[in-house]
């Protein structure tokens, strides 16, 4: 069973994100903020992040960049979710590294199909 590592700080999205992840069979785990999500990360390397952009301290789009970078993490697709609907928000999504871009409020087949898709391709 493929595990995603959903990174919200607000607890309703987060919730929504992980229980339509979780009845389509992934296991999730959930954290508030980039920081938490290194610690997590020490711990677990999932098959994907879906990944909220505003977040406490680092944003995702410095928070993916990151990971990007690492050769730790370079390798697990991130999903990036977000509020932020405007083509420069999806395109700079894009340019950090995120894997794709989907907008909140989640379409729960759209979530599913992302990630499906990408953990399918993923090494």
């Amino acid at each position: 069973m493929a595990t995603v590592l959903v990174v919200d700080d607000t607890l309703t999205d987060s919730e929504i994100i992980a229980g339509t992840l979780r009845r389509s069979g992934f296991e999730t785990v959930s954290v508030s903020s980039s920081e938490d999500a290194k610690t997590t990360l020490g711990d677990l390397k999932p098959d994907a992040i879906v990944l909220d952009i505003v977040l406490p301290g680092e944003s995702g789009f410095e928070f993916c960049r990151s990971l990007k970078a690492d050769p730790q993490t370079s390798d697990i697709p991130i999903v990036m979710c977000s509020t932020k609907d405007g083509e420069i928000d999806r395109f700079w999504g894009m340019k950090q590294g995120a894997s794709s871009y989907i907008t909140k409020p989640i379409n729960p087949e759209e979530l599913i199909r992302t990630v499906r898709l990408l953990v399918s391709v993923s090494p």
